[in-house]
């Protein structure tokens, strides 16, 4: 799987524990799921869900949704377990939890072969102070936001607004968008508030997250629908491509979109949404 031209608009979280959530996430919309071995399994619940996890990846059946497998912490007693059992699983990346600065990513990916792709978890101030080195690292492909772990950390209150949080968003995604990485937002807690949801994804997008993490399935169409072109956005990108091209080649150097000057920069954007529409689409007909 190319994870650079993958959506990622609905990312969602399966525990790895239990098989009926394993086998109902081959029917979901999601574009990924984040098959979770950390904090949706209990202690003792951990083995066992690790060889489940192995299970269900061989049989597969998973289409063209991102696999992406939440190990324990390498410093937990089941965190090297998880990468001996799973490193070969089938895997489109492994997600590592707790990581506070690049050197944290080496000693996962001297354990991976190296064409497997490591996202990492951004859910401490120390991950946020140091983004941008985690994000250019040589196997980093992906930031994951934890907003309800960075809210603990950092003693703030839950807003719907997620202000005392803005500054973390904003620098995960710029360092994501710097090392040309996919950047997802944090979970919405209140799976039955489509509002709620709704708002927060739109946030999300706007600030430039390729999508969001979520609890529920019944998240997947409300992130689908946010973080996909609109019908309108795409006609105006092929709108400004045509105008664009047609003034270079008649010579005039500058295209009017919409009483708007169309740049070499709104034509980078614009194929960015047509890329992006192509993708969602491909998904569509998996």
């Amino acid at each position: 799987m190319d994870m650079t031209t993958h959506p990622y608009r609905s990312v969602l979280y399966i525990p790895g524990s239990k098989e009926r959530a394993l086998e109902k996430a081959r029917t979901l919309a999601a574009d990924a799921i984040i098959f979770d071995l950390e904090d949706a399994v209990a202690p003792d619940a951990k083995a066992e869900a690790r060889e489940t996890l192995k299970r269900a990846l061989a049989e597969g059946g998973y289409g063209k949704r991102a696999k992406i497998v939440r190990i324990n912490a390498l410093t937990t007693e089941w965190g090297l377990e998880d990468v001996r059992v799973l490193r070969d699983a089938g895997a489109d990346a492994i997600l590592l939890p707790k990581v506070n600065a690049a050197p944290d990513v080496d000693s996962l990916a001297d354990l991976l072969p190296r064409d497997l792709p490591i996202w990492v978890m951004m859910e401490t101030p120390a991950s946020v102070f140091n983004a941008r080195e985690i994000a250019a690292h040589a196997r980093v492909a992906g930031l994951v936001t934890g907003t309800n772990d960075l809210i603990k950390d950092l003693g703030a209150r839950y807003r719907a607004d997620r202000m005392p949080l803005m500054t973390a968003l904003q620098t995960i995604v710029m360092a994501a968008r710097a090392a040309r990485i996919v950047a997802v937002d944090g979970v919405y807690n209140r799976f039955r508030d489509g509002e709620g949801l709704k708002a927060e994804c739109e946030q999300g997008r706007d600030l430039g997250f390729d999508g969001k993490t979520l609890i529920h399935p019944a998240q997947i169409e409300g992130a689908n629908v946010a973080f996909a072109p609109t019908n309108s956005e795409i006609d105006l990108a092929r709108r400004q491509i045509a105008a664009y091209e047609d003034s270079m080649a008649s010579g005039q150097g500058i295209a009017v979109v919409d009483g708007q000057i169309v740049e070499n920069l709104h034509v980078v954007a614009a194929r960015r949404v047509l890329a992006r529409a192509d993708a969602v689409a491909e998904m569509a007909e998996a």
